[in-house]
């Protein structure tokens, strides 16, 4: 996954945690919030892979 798709899986996740809290949805908020995790641990990662291919490794 790149760093866009990432960005955007965040972005998806904080809407979702918010509309959560403005509709008092508690599962909703915490899907968003796990969301953003999973879309910033895939940005860590593509940044790693791209810093590698970069050192040619």
């Amino acid at each position: 996954m790149g760093k866009a798709q990432a960005k955007a899986k965040q972005v998806k996740g904080k809407l979702k945690e918010t509309v959560g809290g403005a509709t008092d949805n508690k599962g909703m908020q915490a899907e968003g919030r796990g969301e953003q995790l999973t879309g910033k641990a895939q940005e860590t990662a593509a940044k790693a892979a791209e810093r590698l291919k970069k050192s040619g490794r």
